[in-house]
């Protein structure tokens, strides 16, 4: 009996961890939801700097969540919690790809995003929020959260749908350079999956079929700016663009 009751004090503490995590990473993806919304009115705001500056302040406090699971996850096994926190882990990668394509038009590697997840002492102080009672204590020393390979990729394959509505927007503000960038970057980054195939996991392997219509809604845009955006209003490009784009959604229903 005692034995079974320290096995059911075990499994209680480690269910109660579960749940913990589950609601942190529902918090992540919400505020990197938020923060991805917010960079989608760079293309008609007047000062470009100022939303990213906000970005970047939402997603201080996305790490402040981050740096919670990191602390729930100290000396455990994160590939038992992996599941609950992957979701959130997947949109953290989306929002900071983003932000980080709208600022250099290049793609943040994994590493660089797992060195912005390493925490000290000083960062806790950021949010008055202590860990759960059966996290380690620790006064002095480090928190880190590596994001694997697997959330890096279906995190970069969700952000291709995030540049194709950035195409809408910005053809719809006149602005005709940001398809055809959007477009050669789509391009590499379906080079890259197509070298993964199927070999990797299998939701890398499913996000690719969206990642090909991605690719092919901006292609398809930059085909009708090329040929006809000579003779098509500015104003009217918006229209043009979802046209074609419904047209090609109707030949992938048929096929």
């Amino acid at each position: 009996m005692l034995a079974f009751k320290s096995f059911q004090q075990e499994l209680d503490a480690r269910h109660d961890k579960y749940e913990r995590l589950v609601k942190l990473s529902r918090d992540i993806t919400v505020e990197s939801k938020r923060t991805i919304f917010l960079l989608h009115r760079i293309t008609s705001a007047p000062d470009m700097e100022e939303i990213l500056t906000e970005s970047e302040s939402k997603l201080d406090g996305v790490r402040q969540k981050i740096l919670q699971v990191a602390q729930e996850l100290s000396g455990e096994d994160m590939h038992q919690f992996h599941r609950a926190v992957t979701t959130g882990l997947q949109e953290y990668v989306e929002a900071v790809t983003f932000q980080h394509f709208i600022k250099t038009r290049s793609l943040i590697s994994m590493d660089d995003i797992n060195k912005q997840l390493v925490f000290t002492t000083e960062d806790t102080g950021k949010e008055n929020k202590t860990p759960s009672p059966d996290a380690p204590d620790k006064q002095c020393g480090t928190w880190r959260l590596k994001i694997t390979p697997v959330d890096y990729l279906l995190g970069v394959a969700d952000l291709t749908g995030e540049l194709m509505r950035m195409c809408i927007n910005s053809v719809g503000n006149g602005d005709i350079a940001t398809p055809f960038e959007v477009s050669q970057f789509l391009r590499q980054v379906y080079d890259g999956f197509s070298f993964i195939g199927n070999t990797g996991p299998y939701e890398v392997s499913k996000k690719l079929y969206t990642l090909k219509q991605s690719l092919a809604k901006v292609e398809n845009a930059c085909y009708a700016l090329k040929v006809r955006g000579s003779e098509i209003p500015k104003h009217m490009l918006a229209d043009v663009f979802s046209v074609k784009t419904e047209m090609l959604d109707q030949e992938e229903g048929i096929s």
